[in-house]
């Protein structure tokens, strides 16, 4: 039974992409974001307190990415893409919960 062009191309839309890398966050956005939500600390303060732990956290997922399973990577990944500001300390604490978890 020949498969036609249009059953393949609706079939590819199917398919989940994994996070193959470590994704791309604007933390400086994120974190002037999430600063002007807080109260407390001066803005600079906050703001490079803040950027700081993004970076700290991003090279540690840099470091482990490949440890961690690929649909965990998918799942956690998503998550952070849905509203709000994407952060990398919890994209790492995604993980490793789900590690903790099995």
């Amino acid at each position: 039974m020949p498969i036609s062009i249009s059953m393949i191309m609706l079939s590819s839309q199917l398919v989940m992409p994994v996070a193959d890398g470590v994704p791309k966050f604007d933390i400086a956005r994120s974190c002037k974001l999430d600063v002007a939500a807080t109260a407390g600390l001066s803005v600079d303060q906050s703001t490079k307190s803040c950027i700081n732990d993004e970076r700290g956290a991003r090279q540690k997922l840099v470091a482990q990415w490949s440890k961690f399973p690929a649909a965990s990577r998918a799942s956690c990944v998503s998550q952070e893409s849905i509203g709000g500001t994407p952060s990398y300390v919890s994209l790492l604490t995604c993980l490793q919960m789900g590690q903790w978890a099995r």
